[in-house]
């Protein structure tokens, strides 16, 4: 009888991607994947704690196992990721789910594998939370699920700092991989067959930092020269870093995406210096305009925060008036999140959450009427899809076009890993709906 592992990830595409290195790591030990967390002989729990949310949502699923394990004794549950490696945080989980059997931060990681076979020769729980920046192990293979998606990490951790941000404190100072690493391991994945490599870091932008490595547009470039169809994104770039350079070689390779995310977080200057962001709203509009002006079609997604400490009603219409000014093509916005251990978790002028919450959903209601007008011009064009997967309850196909928008269509054939050309009939919201046009 075989033995199984069950993940469950929170949180960005980052984590994400560690979970399929988390999969590899299990497979090497004779694990394979199951579905249900009941069937599982080891659940692994890949935690977020960027916002509060979701590490109540990790607490609230961990706290759920209890009884599961009561009746399994031999299961074994590991809980790893951001959220225990915060200060304080792996003795909090010890102490209120004694029965998690290993507790392992963002620096061990590499290291899962000796805790599970530590754990099955051992009765106690196995904690290891390493301090310090960690190192880069280019040892192991991800067990990739995302298919024809893949993710490379080109960095990790940060050294930003930004005032709500607990990342620097939870993933260590920013150090890259090598770019013959990256390089190796994208034509390894073009070779596979995957169709869209996105390249990953806490800010790309500063991949190297002027050391003896190439650059990121020179990285960008170079991995855009791998022969093969294939699409290329990048994410996510810190607007301070962006460069010209950048927005050229963006606009002189066709395999990159026209699609950049640019995460703004708030349309105000004074709540910009309290977030320690480095930069003004005009400075984020130089960038735009540089950017527009190597590549006019490109399609500029962002992130936005609301309820930031000492936000006022002024500070809160700038941020109106920049999504306007700029036209995102989507935007990822967030009620501010107080995390304990940064700098604005100190901050007077903590926000109430009704006003967070009137704020945020008039930000939504404006980004969404953007969006539904972009949407509609898509409507008796023919674009390019990668179709990405089946949704079973529209029993339809769905992919993306460079610029992020999903189509949705119908095929006889299983299209997965294709690139199509779909002609779009109608568009709802962020999505549209089309058929396969045959050439």
């Amino acid at each position: 009888m075989g033995k199984y592992y069950h993940i469950t990830t929170y949180g960005c595409q980052m984590n994400v991607h560690e979970s399929e290195k988390i999969a590899g790591i299990l497979s090497e030990l004779g694990y394979s994947p199951c579905e249900n967390i009941n069937d599982a002989d080891i659940a692994v729990f890949n935690t977020c704690c960027i916002r509060e949310n979701a590490e109540n949502h990790a607490f609230g699923n961990i706290g759920m196992l209890k009884k599961l394990k009561a009746h399994k004794k031999d299961m074994i549950i590991a809980v790893g990721g951001c959220l225990t490696q915060q200060i304080g945080k792996a003795d909090v989980l010890h102490k209120k789910f004694p029965y998690v059997d290993i507790i392992f931060g963002t620096h061990n990681l590499n290291n899962l594998k000796e805790l599970v076979q530590k754990k099955l020769k051992s009765k106690k729980a196995v904690i290891e939370i390493e301090d310090g920046d960690g190192n880069i192990c280019e040892e192991g293979k991800a067990l990739r699920t995302s298919y024809p998606n893949a993710w490379i990490n080109i960095t990790y951790g940060c050294d930003n700092f930004c005032s709500y941000c607990i990342v620097p404190y939870v993933r260590g100072r920013e150090r890259s991989r090598r770019s013959a690493d990256v390089l190796a391991e994208a034509q390894s994945l073009v070779c596979d067959g995957y169709k869209e490599i996105t390249l990953l870091g806490q800010n790309v932008n500063s991949y190297a930092k002027g050391g003896e490595d190439i650059s990121f547009p020179e990285l960008l470039r170079q991995t855009a020269e791998i022969a093969g169809k294939f699409r290329l994104r990048f994410m996510t770039s810190h607007p301070k870093d962006f460069s010209e350079e950048l927005a050229k070689v963006i606009s002189e390779n066709p395999k990159i995406c026209n699609c950049v995310h640019l995460p703004v977080q708030s349309g105000s200057n004074a709540i910009l210096k309290a977030m320690n962001r480095r930069y003004t709203v005009e400075d984020y509009l130089k960038k735009i305009e540089i950017l527009k002006k190597y590549v006019p079609d490109c399609a500029v997604t962002t992130d936005i925060i609301v309820g930031f400490p000492g936000e006022t009603e002024k500070d809160f219409t700038d941020t109106l008036e920049l999504v306007k000014k700029v036209g995102f093509s989507s935007a990822f916005t967030f009620v501010y999140s107080k995390r304990e251990g940064t700098v604005a978790a100190k901050m007077d002028g903590q926000i109430p959450e009704e006003v967070s919450k009137d704020r945020i959903m008039r930000l939504v209601e404006l980004v969404n009427s953007q969006t539904r007008e972009q949407s509609a011009k898509y409507v008796g064009k023919t674009v390019e899809i990668l179709c990405e997967d089946y949704d079973k309850k529209r029993n339809l196909y769905l992919g993306r076009d460079e610029y992020g928008r999903m189509a949705y269509f119908k095929s006889d054939l299983n299209v997965i890993g294709e690139f199509l050309n779909i002609k779009i009939d109608s568009a709802n919201g962020i999505s549209l709906f089309g058929e396969v046009i045959k050439g």
